[in-house]
């Protein structure tokens, strides 16, 4: 690829577009990052601009535009000039897909994360940890919360209510 400039974008430069796009954050959860999430999938160099790949959390996320247009925005400030933002369904987005930092940052955030089960089915969750003191005692509110991808919960002990990353 070559750069407005006329310089050639060779690997490290690709590997920086990642970097700059891997800190966009989530629109609806904003202590994420879209690579937190593991909705970014590949950035490459081509045909004169960078490609960038996202897969949202469910096909009829509100947020993907949003998510397009930080992403260029983003890439530009950072002396990109030329940037494609492709959104693919296929293979759908998975909890699986992840970081465990971005679990870690939910739970942090009063979000209880989805359950880790690689390779396997995703369980029946009866009972949820309580993000804000740990207790086992929870019931689910609603299954839809704030937003389509998270479930309203509630804590039987501190009787704090929180929204749960739904497993998929």
């Amino acid at each position: 690829m070559v750069t407005a400039t006329g310089a050639a974008l060779d690997a490290a430069g690709v590997e920086r577009a990642r970097s700059v796009a891997a800190q966009v954050p989530d629109p609806e959860v904003p202590v994420l990052s879209i690579d937190d999430l593991g909705i970014l999938r590949d950035v490459t160099a081509r045909d004169g601009a960078v490609h960038v790949t996202i897969t949202p959390t469910y096909s009829g996320c509100p947020a993907v535009q949003t998510i397009r247009d930080d992403v260029v925005q983003r890439l530009h400030e950072a002396g990109f000039p030329d940037v494609v933002v492709r959104t693919t369904l296929t293979p759908a987005w998975t909890t699986d897909w992840m970081s465990e930092d971005g679990r870690r940052k939910l739970r942090e955030y009063g979000i209880a994360p989805p359950q880790r089960v690689p390779g396997g089915p995703v369980p029946l969750t009866l009972s949820l940890r309580c993000p804000r003191c740990g207790s086992p005692r929870t019931r689910e509110l609603s299954r839809f919360g704030s937003t389509a991808c998270k479930s309203l919960w509630v804590c039987g002990d501190c009787r704090e209510p929180f929204d749960h990353f739904k497993d998929h």
